[in-house]
């Protein structure tokens, strides 16, 4: 189950991105400026142009998806639309672009099912544990079992972190790259501190994502 629904979240990551922000598509007419970075950013990188959306929010945020470079799409809210300048969005965008062009879909997508299989392993060998094995007629130690218990969660956990933030360094880097400009980046960064903690991304109902 966990391999499914995680080769489920790969093949359907754009959808399912876009559709939780409630983004919209937006044509050059509407975001030139957008437009232009990401063509000349897509044309550097030699790779396709993105699909570009627009999510009606305040909270500054940005994010690239796609299982591929031909299935990419790109999203900026309107809050960090309205507090960068376009040096420190190009830097932003070429962050995001990034993710996809290291395919770091694939890589959270097998990341989050080794931490799935890690925690099944965890709470059979738990189980194993209890009832006892072998010829051991007084059970299992449930000691050994907590232990398990507390520890695949926990294992699982540092996985995923371990990932997701070694690829978000890697993002930074590749994307300072593509630029050749990382103090935008720099710039950008502190901007979007303070526009998240001033209009934070609250779980607000029309951004939680639907039910399927």
């Amino acid at each position: 189950m966990a391999l499914g629904v995680n080769a489920y979240a790969y093949f359907n990551s754009d959808k399912l991105a876009l559709r939780a922000m409630h983004a919209r598509p937006v044509s050059e007419a509407e975001q030139p400026a957008m437009y232009r970075i990401v063509r000349e950013l897509a044309t550097t990188a030699r790779q396709p142009m993105p699909r570009l959306y627009v999510s009606p929010t305040q909270a500054p945020n940005a994010f690239a998806t796609g299982r591929s470079t031909r299935h990419a799409a790109v999203c900026c809210t309107t809050g960090i639309l309205g507090i960068l300048n376009e040096r420190e969005l190009r830097a932003v965008l070429a962050h995001e672009l990034s993710h996809v062009y290291n395919r770091d879909i694939l890589i959270s997508c097998v990341a989050g099912a080794l931490a799935s299989v890690i925690s099944v392993v965890a709470n059979l060998a738990m189980f194993a544990g209890m009832l006892g094995g072998g010829n051991n007629r007084e059970g299992g130690n449930p000691l050994v079992a907590l232990l398990l218990v507390l520890i695949g969660p926990i294992a699982a956990g540092v996985v995923k972190m371990a990932v997701s933030r070694s690829r978000e360094y890697q993002a930074d880097a590749s994307g300072a790259q593509l630029t050749g400009d990382p103090l935008g980046l720099a710039s950008a960064l502190r901007k979007l501190d303070m526009g998240t903690r001033a209009a934070p991304l609250a779980p607000e109902p029309q951004l939680v994502p639907r039910r399927i």
